[in-house]
C-alpha cells in the first residue's frame, strides 16, 4: 500500500463512519415517523368510533315515569309493621318517613320516592325544609335531595325578597354534592329556572330545568350548557295525584343525571308551598320576628371539608 492510500484511510473511515451513522438516523426517522401514523390513525379510527357512537346515542332516549300516590293504601307502607320492617331494610328510611310517588320504567316500578313528612308538615320557621329520599324497589337507598334554608335565605335576602330556593343533592353515584338552585333572574309571567352542574372527569358539565311557557302539568325542559334540550318532563293534567313522564337523551343519560331528575320531579308537587315557605321566611328574618337557626343535618352540610378533625 503506498503513502497515499495510507493516508485516504482515516479519510475513507471517518465517512464511512459519518454515513452509517445518518443511514441509522434516517432509519429512526422513518420508523418513528411510522409509529405515529400509526397512532394517527388509530386515534383518527377510535375518534371516528366516539363520533358514531355519540351519534348513535343521541338518536336513543331514556324514559321513566313519576307516579304520585294521593294515600298511604300501597305495598309499601300499607300492613302491619311495614314501616318498622321499612325501617330495617335502610337507615335512610327514617321513622317520619312517606312514601309519595313511585318510579316506573319499562313499565315496572324501578324505585320509589319519600319526604320527611314530620320536618315539613309538622314543623314550623326554620325547622321547616323539605327532605327527599330517592330508593329502589327493594328500598336500597339511592339519592337525598335537601333543602337548604340558610343558603334560601340568603339568596332570597340579596334578590329582594324574590323566593330562591336552593337543595343539596347527594347521589350514590357520585363523590360529589350536586347544587340545585332556583335562579333569581325572572321577569313576571316568565318561565322559572332550577340550575345545577355534575363533575365529569373534573370538568362541570352545567344544566339547567327551565319551565315551559306553555305549561298545563308541570312541565320543564332541560336544557345543556350549549342551550340544546337534552330532556323533558311532561306533567299530565287529568290526574288525581300526578304523573309525570320524564325522558333525557341517550349522550347525556348519566346516572346521576338521571337520579337529579327523578328527584327534581318528586319536588315539583311541593315547589310552590317550598317558595312560599322561604319567601315567609325571608321576610320574617328582614323584620327580626325570628331568630334564624340552622338544624344540624343542614349545618354539616357546610362544615368546612380541610377543618381539624
Amino acid at each position: 500500500m503506498t503513502a497515499s492510500a495510507q493516508k485516504k484511510d482515516p479519510l475513507e473511515a471517518h465517512a464511512n463512519a459519518a454515513a452509517a451513522e445518518a443511514a441509522h438516523d434516517a432509519r429512526a426517522e422513518v420508523l418513528e415517523q411510522a409509529k405515529e401514523s400509526q397512532a394517527e390513525g388509530a386515534a383518527t379510527k377510535l375518534e371516528k368510533a366516539e363520533k358514531g357512537a355519540t351519534a348513535d346515542a343521541r338518536k336513543t332516549w331514556h324514559d321513566f315515569e313519576v307516579h304520585v300516590w294521593i294515600t298511604n293504601f300501597n305495598s309499601i307502607e300499607f300492613g302491619p309493621w311495614k314501616h318498622q320492617r321499612n325501617r330495617g331494610k335502610s337507615r335512610q328510611f327514617t321513622t317520619d318517613m312517606d312514601i309519595f310517588a313511585e318510579i316506573v320504567e319499562n313499565g315496572e316500578r324501578t324505585g320509589v320516592l319519600g319526604y320527611r313528612k314530620e320536618l315539613w308538615k309538622d314543623a314550623s320557621g326554620m325547622d321547616k325544609r323539605l327532605v327527599f329520599k330517592l330508593f329502589s324497589e327493594t328500598l336500597n337507598w339511592k339519592a337525598s335531595m335537601d333543602m337548604m334554608l340558610g343558603r334560601s335565605v340568603q339568596q332570597t335576602l340579596g334578590a329582594a325578597g324574590f323566593p330562591v330556593t336552593t337543595y343539596s343533592i347527594n347521589t350514590s353515584e357520585d363523590d360529589y354534592l350536586v347544587y340545585l338552585e332556583r335562579s333569581a333572574y325572572k321577569w313576571p309571567f316568565l318561565p322559572e329556572n332550577f340550575s345545577f352542574f355534575l363533575m365529569h372527569g373534573g370538568e362541570p358539565k352545567f344544566y339547567r330545568f327551565r319551565r315551559d311557557f306553555i305549561n298545563l302539568g308541570g312541565d320543564y325542559t332541560l336544557i345543556d350548557q350549549h342551550g340544546e334540550h337534552v330532556g323533558h318532563i311532561d306533567g299530565a293534567v287529568l290526574t288525581i295525584g300526578g304523573r309525570w313522564r320524564c325522558k333525557v337523551r341517550g349522550d347525556h343519560a348519566d346516572p346521576r343525571l338521571i337520579q337529579v331528575m327523578k328527584l327534581f320531579t318528586g319536588m315539583i308537587v311541593f315547589n310552590r308551598q317550598a317558595r312560599r315557605h322561604v319567601k315567609s321566611l325571608a321576610r320574617d328574618v328582614r323584620n327580626g320576628r325570628i331568630k334564624p337557626t340552622i338544624q344540624k343535618q343542614e349545618a354539616d352540610l357546610y362544615v368546612n371539608p380541610r377543618r381539624v378533625r
